[in-house]
């Protein structure tokens, strides 16, 4: 296994820049721009993609990103993270926060650079970190990293393997992206469309004010001292993905102290609503998430940033709860009640003052509410399993890339 830097095994390590007129110049579509939101630990998101013309590209041909590329951050809170471009995403280029890695195919498969890079990242936050008032990988840096390359037949044996784990990962992630879509058109089915009541809204149903059959908890306010290594976590407003849905990687662990108070502690599918929003956009904020994961930790409180609501009713469910708030119309009144610039902040009264059409009665909701708790469950399952999957992949990583591992004496 030779041991080589990465500019003898890559063709090209370069970054980009932001086009002439900043993110005024962005247009709905043409050539994508990949900037540093979009590269994720082992996946790339389609979130804050930005689309720029054929001039604006052509001054950017020095970035020009091709198929299997690796692109890696390398400045602010996300530096060292890496994925492959995806072909979906091509043509491309990239600003100046995102680095191209172009493997030498006849040396090193992309692939497998992608894992070394995961593998070494402690380090790269080491390098990036070190002696500036912002986190940055320099080209130097990245070109003088070693690796070690073992034959293609070996790396080709290590990338199947890790793809394996990978494939599963995201198959897991788009069940749950069409379970969530299935929970809203039913929802909207019931609510909304009344089909299961031949399309007209029911005499007995009526106007409900929220605050009539659930109850609101507002969360921990903790001291950045408390923020240590734990098994205890904290939800905040950063589990919140700004195009919906709850990232696991926005745990904060803290050692609360003993102010905590018992309903403080979040449980397995309760529901959270953002109360605070850094997004100029309040893309975050009003957004109703269910605890699905506690991610491997023994506990979970949540931060003053985010309310929780519980169901104050025998007739309806944590599950029906987390169906109701994740809905457009709940959303819109939401935003009704946001103030602030900076910083946003949902008011106290957002909550008691959302009203939505219910029957007097509740049970006749009930095989809604059976339905969405099936479904909320199997979304917990997926996520629980890509838990595990995670943890084998990066167990197994750096074990597989160094030889000690035989893959040949592996079951998985």
């Amino acid at each position: 296994m030779a041991i080589m830097k990465l500019k003898e095994v890559c063709t090209k390590i370069g970054s980009g820049a932001t086009p002439r007129g900043g993110k005024e110049a962005y247009i709905e579509y043409g050539i994508s721009l990949i900037r540093s939101q979009n590269v994720l630990d082992f996946a790339f998101t389609y979130d804050g993609l930005a689309y720029i013309n054929e001039q604006q590209a052509e001054r950017l041909r020095n970035v020009i990103v091709e198929k299997n590329d690796v692109l890696l951050n390398i400045t602010g809170d996300s530096v060292a993270r890496a994925c492959i471009v995806p072909d979906e995403v091509l043509p491309a280029r990239v600003n100046q926060h995102v680095a191209i890695i172009r493997a030498n195919t006849n040396i090193v498969i992309g692939s497998y650079l992608l894992y070394y890079l995961q593998m070494v990242k402690p380090y790269l936050l080491q390098l990036a970190s070190g002696g500036a008032t912002r986190n940055a990988l320099t080209k130097g840096m990245i070109e003088e990293l070693e690796i070690e390359i073992p034959s293609l037949e070996e790396q080709k044996r290590i990338v199947s393997l890790i793809d394996d784990i990978q494939s599963k990962i995201r198959v897991n992630e788009e069940i749950n992206n069409n379970i969530a879509e299935q929970i809203r058109t039913l929802c909207n089915a019931w609510l909304t469309d009344y089909e299961p009541f031949e399309g007209v809204c029911p005499d007995d149903w009526e106007l409900t004010p929220l605050s009539s059959f659930t109850k609101f908890i507002s969360g921990y306010s903790y001291k950045g001292a408390e923020l240590q290594d734990s098994s205890t976590a904290m939800a905040t407003i950063k589990n919140f993905d700004r195009k919906g849905g709850f990232k696991l990687d926005g745990y904060k662990e803290i050692v609360p102290s003993g102010k905590v108070k018992p309903e403080h502690h979040a449980k397995l599918y309760d529901t959270l609503v953002a109360h605070t929003d850094l997004t100029q956009n309040a893309d975050v904020i009003g957004n109703a998430e269910p605890v699905l994961s506690f991610s491997g930790y023994q506990d979970i409180i949540f931060s003053m940033d985010v309310v929780k609501v519980l169901p104050d009713n025998p007739h309806v469910s944590k599950f029906l709860i987390a169906a109701l708030l994740q809905t457009k119309q709940f959303k819109r009144h939401c935003l009704g009640y946001v103030n602030g610039t900076t910083v946003l902040h949902l008011s106290k009264k957002a909550l008691p003052n959302y009203s939505l059409m219910m029957p007097k009665d509740f049970s006749v909701l009930k095989p809604l509410d059976d339905a969405v708790s099936v479904m909320y469950q199997k979304m917990a399952s997926n996520i629980d399993e890509n838990v595990q999957l995670t943890k084998l992949r990066d167990s197994i990583l750096p074990r597989l890339m160094s030889g000690e591992l035989d893959i040949s004496e592996l079951d998985i």
